[in-house]
């Protein structure tokens, strides 16, 4: 039976809205193995304000992408209301990652320019009440992760993206950014996907594994850090953090 996920995002989405369910969560630091929404001591990998007595470290950071990469383009969704809930739940238009996640990005970003072609970022680290959100709307592990356990975009180290040519035009994909159909997984051999999107949808997984991200079967666009598991899950709004 072939869902009608428009229809369920909407019935879904004003159930949450009515009963108020999705209350603002406040900013909550939280670790494997503890409680959602359980507040935990300062971890040096955790993500805090810079000040004189807050030291820095190296490679535990999140940082802006465009910091790193000023040439990737950034066309954040959840920061609009152009997505599947339809509904704006970032405040800013950010994506931060972690400092090694995002200079491997940035390799990329290098590679695709010598083609004349480049990368448009989707969406980077999330907040984990975020991923509470869309699981109220969609609990289906295949296209959001259980917030019970959390996402790899909670942790800095997953990003949703896709290529672009020399002028900014997306390349043709097998579909577009967050579309739970079978079309969107990797694997999909039906004909209604064009051979020319499924050869750029390669082109993007090859030059993506060539600096040790891995993709998502489920998903064209979505890549995870190697080393994501060495994060914690993080739950603070994009514009407390101060990145670098």
């Amino acid at each position: 039976m072939k869902i009608n996920y428009p229809l369920l995002f909407s019935v879904a989405l004003g159930s949450v809205i009515t009963t108020g369910s999705w209350q603002r969560v406040e900013s909550v630091r939280i670790l494997d193995g503890l409680k959602l929404g359980e507040v935990v001591p300062q971890s040096p990998s955790m993500v805090m304000p810079k000040t004189a007595d807050t030291p820095q470290l190296e490679g535990e950071n999140l940082v802006d992408i465009q910091d790193i990469n000023p040439e990737i383009i950034l066309d954040i969704r959840y920061a609009t209301a152009n997505n599947f809930l339809k509904v704006q739940l970032y405040s800013v238009p950010r994506c931060l990652l972690r400092t090694s996640v995002a200079q491997k990005l940035s390799l990329v970003q290098e590679q695709l320019q010598a083609m004349g072609l480049g990368l448009k970022v989707f969406d980077c680290y999330r907040p984990l009440s975020v991923t509470r959100k869309m699981w109220e709307v969609l609990p289906d592990p295949r296209y959001v992760a259980n917030p019970a356990r959390g996402s790899r975009h909670n942790r800095g180290a997953a990003i949703d993206l896709t290529l672009i040519d020399a002028r900014g035009n997306e390349l043709e994909m097998p579909t577009d950014f967050d579309d739970f159909s079978d079309r969107a997984a990797r694997d999909y051999q039906g004909s209604d996907v064009s051979p020319q999107a499924r050869q750029n949808s390669q082109l993007l997984e090859r030059v993506m594994t060539q600096q040790g991200f891995i993709p998502l079967i489920t998903e064209w666009w979505h890549f995870d850090a190697e080393n994501w598991q060495d994060y914690p899950l993080l739950d603070i709004s994009l514009e407390e953090i101060n990145a670098g």
